[in-house]
């Protein structure tokens, strides 16, 4: 596994520095006897109110960059408190990425209001997500309604010059995959983030990018 240590202490007063020290040193040897490569140390001095810090930014990015399975913190208020906290507990969990403590000794166990909350932000935004859908499905029906036939158009398709290529971050694509979601959750993820995709066009860039990257080499079996 692949870890980030994230020490955090509230003021900038010269006396927090040895407690980031003695963070650092605690995740260290957490991180050793749960056999967690550490990719990068980040520590910093700022306000667990504060959503807009430079170490959660820095979090993001490497995420973003290579397959991080777990990030270690001394005890969850180190990712923040109050509002922040749940925003940031819940974009780990989004992207496939576990929190270990020094308190837990492993992974981190949420209060019952922490992890309630987390639930109804979830479900929160699958029901955003199906009435969404649900309005394209409407208006699918309406302009049927009217006069609309889809397999005209599916008929004379041969007819079109082509339409152009759907924009989607493909890097986003593969990230997640390599967190073993499926294509569904990709594809539910991406619409969260404004693109308007199918898991079947997330399943195909998938395999556009395995044959460009390997040279024709595609998955034997891909879990939809």
């Amino acid at each position: 596994m692949k870890g980030i240590i994230y020490c955090r202490v509230s003021t900038k007063k010269d006396t927090q520095e040895t407690s980031l020290a003695r963070q650092k040193e605690e995740l260290l040897v957490l991180s050793s006897q749960s056999g967690i490569e550490i990719v990068e140390v980040i520590e910093e001095q700022a306000s667990g109110f504060d959503l807009e810090r430079e170490g959660v930014f820095q979090i993001i990015d490497i995420i973003a960059k290579d397959k991080i399975d777990v990030v270690l913190i001394q005890d969850e208020t180190r990712l923040g408190r109050g509002n922040a906290k749940i925003a940031f507990l819940h974009w780990l969990r989004k992207h496939g990425v576990k929190i270990f403590t020094i308190t837990d000794h492993g992974e981190v166990t949420l209060s019952d209001s922490d992890s309630m909350v987390l639930d109804i932000v979830a479900i929160v935004e699958e029901y955003q997500r199906k009435l969404h859908n649900l309005k394209i499905k409407r208006g699918m029906q309406r302009a049927v309604k009217n006069g609309y036939n889809p397999s005209k158009n599916l008929s004379n398709l041969h007819l079109s010059p082509g339409r152009d290529k759907l924009e989607l971050p493909t890097d986003e694509i593969v990230r997640l995959r390599k967190n073993k979601l499926t294509f569904h959750e990709i594809a539910a993820t991406l619409r969260g983030l404004g693109y308007e995709v199918s898991k079947a066009t997330v399943h195909r860039r998938y395999k556009e990018f395995l044959k460009e990257k390997d040279g024709g080499f595609l998955e034997k079996k891909e879990t939809l």
